[in-house]
Formats: C-alpha cells, sequence, structure tokens
C-alpha cells in the first residue's frame, strides 16, 4: 500500500537549510535571499512541506530574505506526539519568527497556503506587531459562518474523517496511491506534478511518525476546533492587517463558498483565480508572484 523508503531531502537551488530552535520544537527552515533584506515567511500546507514554493523563492528572494519552514509534524521539523491544535501550531511560527529575529529588518510579509493559511490568520491576529502584509492561498479564514453553501460544500471534507481516523488515517497518510488521488481531485483539472516532485512533496509522510501528526492535525480539528470556530471563538478577534486572500475557482478542496468577506477582517481584499484549482502557488506562480510582489512592494 505504501513504500517504506522515504525518498532524499527536496532541494532547490539558492537554497539553504538548518534547524531552528522555535519554544519547544526544532523547525527545519530553508532560507534564499540576502539576510539582510525584508523577510518573506512561507507557511506550507498538508499533504507538503516547504517544496511546495519551489516556484516563487528564487524570484521572491531577489528582493527579499526568504524563510520557508516545515511546521509542525511535517518535512524534517520535530514531529511530536498529540500536540496539533492550530493555536499552537501558530504559537510555533511566532516562537520562529522571535528565534531568527526576522523582525529587525522590518515587519514580516506573510503567506500562507491551506493549513498555513489558518495558521498565518492566527499569527495575524495574535502578533499584529509582527506582520507587516498577509497573503492567504487556498485556505479559509476562521470567521466563516455556516450558511446553505457551506454545508453543501462540507462533503468535499470526507478526506478528513478517513485522516483522523486512529490506525486508518497514519496508514491513508502513508499511502502514494491516496495522496496521488487527492492531489488528482484538488486541483485543475489538466494539473501534473513529476514523479520526483511529488515525492519531494510528500515523501516524508511515509514516516510513521509525520503520519500519525497528520491524523493529530485532523483528529484535533474535528473533535476539539471545528464546532467552537464555527460558534464564533474568533468572533471578538479583528484582523488588521492588510491581506490578500488568493482562492482558486476550481479548488475542489476548500470550495470558493467558504471564501467570504468578514466585518472581522476590514483590510482583507478576495480575488478568485479563474481555472486554478487548490495549490494556488504550484498551478499560478505567475500570478502568485506577480500578486505578491506589488502587494508586498
Amino acid at each position: 500500500m505504501f513504500r517504506t523508503k522515504r525518498p532524499p531531502l527536496p532541494q532547490t537551488t539558492g537554497v539553504s537549510h538548518r534547524m531552528v530552535q522555535a519554544g519547544e520544537i526544532r523547525m527545519h527552515v530553508v532560507e534564499a535571499g540576502d539576510e539582510d533584506a525584508p523577510p518573506v515567511l512561507l507557511l506550507h500546507g498538508w499533504p507538503q512541506n516547504w517544496f511546495a514554493y519551489r516556484k516563487l523563492i528564487p524570484n521572491l528572494a531577489e528582493r527579499y530574505h526568504v524563510i520557508a519552514p516545515d511546521l509542525r509534524g511535517w518535512g524534517e521539523t520535530d514531529a511530536p506526539d498529540g500536540a496539533y491544535a492550530k493555536p499552537q501550531m501558530a504559537a510555533d511560527v511566532i516562537a520562529l519568527i522571535e528565534a531568527l529575529d526576522l523582525t529587525q529588518h522590518g515587519k514580516v510579509r506573510l503567506i500562507g497556503h491551506d493549513w498555513g493559511s489558518i495558521i498565518g490568520f492566527l499569527v495575524c491576529v495574535e502578533r499584529p506587531d509582527l506582520i507587516d502584509r498577509y497573503i492567504a492561498l487556498g485556505g479559509a479564514h476562521v470567521w466563516v459562518k455556516p450558511g446553505v453553501k457551506q454545508i453543501v460544500a462540507s462533503r468535499k471534507f470526507w478526506y478528513q474523517f478517513v485522516v483522523a481516523t486512529p490506525g486508518l488515517g497514519p496508514r491513508a497518510v502513508r499511502s502514494r496511491r491516496f495522496l496521488k488521488l487527492l492531489y488528482k481531485r484538488w486541483a485543475a483539472s489538466g494539473t501534473e506534478w513529476s514523479d520526483s516532485d511529488f515525492d519531494a512533496l510528500t515523501g516524508h509522510l511515509r514516516e510513521p511518525a509525520r503520519a500519525r501528526a497528520s491524523s493529530h492535525v485532523y483528529r484535533t480539528w474535528l473533535t476539539k476546533e471545528l464546532v467552537p470556530v464555527l460558534a464564533g471563538r474568533f468572533r471578538k478577534h479583528t484582523l488588521q492587517t492588510r491581506t490578500l486572500f488568493l482562492h482558486g475557482e476550481a479548488d475542489r478542496c476548500i470550495d470558493p463558498a467558504y471564501v467570504t468577506p468578514t466585518k472581522r477582517a476590514p483590510n482583507m481584499t478576495i480575488e478568485l483565480l479563474p481555472g486554478v484549482g487548490h495549490f494556488v502557488a504550484e498551478e499560478a506562480p505567475d500570478i502568485t508572484l506577480a500578486r505578491a510582489l506589488a502587494f508586498f512592494a
């Protein structure tokens, strides 16, 4: 059902790798560009790692100090057992910003995709003093109100119950066939990944500890976080950070129905991208880069 051998670490020209102690965990961090340039922090989603931004990093590094960590439980970052509440994962990112002293060269410009987008929203709300501007890709904010469209679209989240299930979930996550099915369903029609790129993005999930981490992420969400969020857990929190929300019209993972304006984010602009699926930075790198350079300037 799955390969047991993990592929080599993904590589991109012009980047360096290091481990950084961020709070209670060690995070694997990829960096590119001049360390004295303004910082841009890239947060990936699931089932991926920092390599999801491989098409953006070289161009962003011409102007910025680019930092792309692996989030808790993924890539080469520590994968502790059980601690995957999204505020905790946001706290990891805040701890990383402080450990690297990124704001010495100006407030951080932030990009987040999928789970990374939700974590990015939480970072902005919790520590607006750290973040200059934020771009959310193919994700959701934490002020969604469940209406008829959202309830109908929730059928696309069937995979969350599979991944969250003890035993079954980690086994599914370690299955290359299962992950390939999700990539094919979520991306716009005709999108392809080479075998080497796919293995670079998902190969770490073959490790039992990281497969269990993925299961914990979704189990925590479904059993402890989803209902409070829908009930208004973050209703008293306002996003003041200037935000650009880019979402694919053809996203078959997180339906565009979830990408809605909210009074809690008065400085957020939403743009739906025709013909683009869930993996915005990979499916539409030129558009994403152009929007980022203009928005961050």
